[in-house]
């Protein structure tokens, strides 16, 4: 449990007790940046989860007329990274999503890189990661022009983490089950139980990524700091090359969706996640620097673990999943591009049907109303009184 004395964690300002993700860092930042130099952007981070729903950031106070006593909220930092902010986020972003959903099959497709890959991608973040974007969107794209002569709709999200926050850098995608011959103005759907052989896929996938590797290594867009040296100059990168080739490459094909409802559900709680949540912090023991958290283990039959890390490697484990500034892990490619989504979904829509979609979705994920009753006598009788100011957004820029 934390410490009476900690100011009030984004887990326990919504009314759930226990240890949080900022509690966490909140104890190990001080001591983390006396031996590690943070990027600005990181520091940016993790002050602002530090603070997410603390008087710091202000919000409003409220009076009950029944009780007579006062209760105050505060705002969420607003940060993509944080544990306690992506609930609302999910649901502002599912709104508009919902509107692109069709009744077709949809498929869940997941292309991960070989771990051989890590340390490279460390040091080149944005174009390692917008490699994979473009090579898993262009090898799902080219089957479904293959296979229905059209253009299929994807929707991407990246992933870089697993279970116990170590590097695993996946994109999980969301394919249309059929393509869109725009010139026939014809919808061609896929069989409900089955879209591309995942073996054919990884092959395409993996030549792709090759190739990208090789144009951004001949353009001199890779950096090859730390333990990269060995593999700045052009044998050592055939080298590089050689070994992750020899690597399988796993591309993962989830059972199909039910429907549009199904896909709704996956979305609403899955599209925002972030590397570890609250609820996967068990304790923190501030006096040994340790912090316990339960993850699943894929590799033995997905059996629920607990593991206990310094607070320290924490820190520096949640701090490798922090994205590039500006860069959107959230991509839509084909018929459900953005500059061509809603022509295309309302054309398609006149084609095939517009059969009515489920409305209702599973927002377990997104937070709860912010003030849903007095917390001290339980009833739906609090008035606004005022708006608190933010006192302080970020802490000082680090040495």
């Amino acid at each position: 449990m934390c410490p009476d004395s900690m100011p009030a964690s984004p887990a326990s300002a919504g009314g759930v007790s226990g240890p949080s993700v900022a509690d966490v860092i909140r104890i190990g930042l001080p001591d983390y940046v006396l031996k590690h130099k943070l990027p600005p952007q990181h520091h940016k981070v993790l002050s602002a989860i530090i603070k997410c729903r603390t008087p710091e950031m202000g919000g409003q106070l409220f009076h009950c007329t029944h009780c007579g006593k006062h209760h105050s909220t505060s705002h969420g930092c607003g940060d993509r990274h944080c544990p306690g902010c992506q609930g609302r986020q999910a649901r502002l972003w599912l709104d508009k999503q919902s509107e692109a959903l069709l009744p077709v099959p949809y498929f869940h497709t997941v292309f991960t890189l070989p771990h051989s890959l890590n340390p490279l991608i460390r040091y080149n973040r944005a174009e390692l990661y917008k490699l994979l974007f473009d090579c898993a969107s262009a090898t799902l794209l080219q089957f479904a022009s293959n296979r229905f002569g059209g253009q299929a709709g994807v929707t991407t999200v990246l992933h870089t983490w697993s279970q116990q926050l170590t590097d695993h850098y996946h994109l999980h995608c969301i394919v249309l089950g059929g393509a869109f011959d725009a010139d026939a103005s014809k919808w061609t759907s896929a069989n409900p139980n089955f879209c591309f052989p995942v073996k054919a896929l990884s092959k395409v996938f993996r030549a792709k990524y090759r190739d990208g590797l090789w144009k951004l290594f001949d353009a001199g867009r890779l950096n090859f700091g730390g333990s990269n040296a060995p593999r700045a100059d052009r044998g050592g990168f055939r080298k590089l090359i050689h070994t992750i080739l020899a690597k399988k490459w796993v591309v993962y094909a989830k059972p199909p969706f039910g429907g549009p409802a199904q896909v709704l559900a996956y979305l609403s709680r899955y599209t925002h996640r972030v590397a570890i949540g609250d609820s996967r912090i068990l304790a923190i023991d501030p006096d040994a620097k340790t912090v316990t958290f339960k993850y699943r283990d894929y590799a033995d039959a997905s059996k629920k673990k607990v593991s206990t890390i310094r607070i320290e490697d924490f820190i520096h484990r949640f701090r490798t999943h922090i994205l590039p500034p500006r860069f959107c892990k959230i991509r839509h490619y084909g018929i459900l591009s953005n500059a061509t989504r809603k022509t295309n979904i309302t054309r398609i829509k006149a084609i095939i049907g517009t059969a009515e979609l489920p409305k209702e979705t599973d927002n377990s994920a997104c937070e709860p109303a912010q003030i849903p009753c007095c917390p001290h006598c339980k009833h739906d009788t609090l008035i606004l009184v005022k708006s608190l100011p933010r006192r302080s957004v970020f802490a000082k820029k680090p040495p």
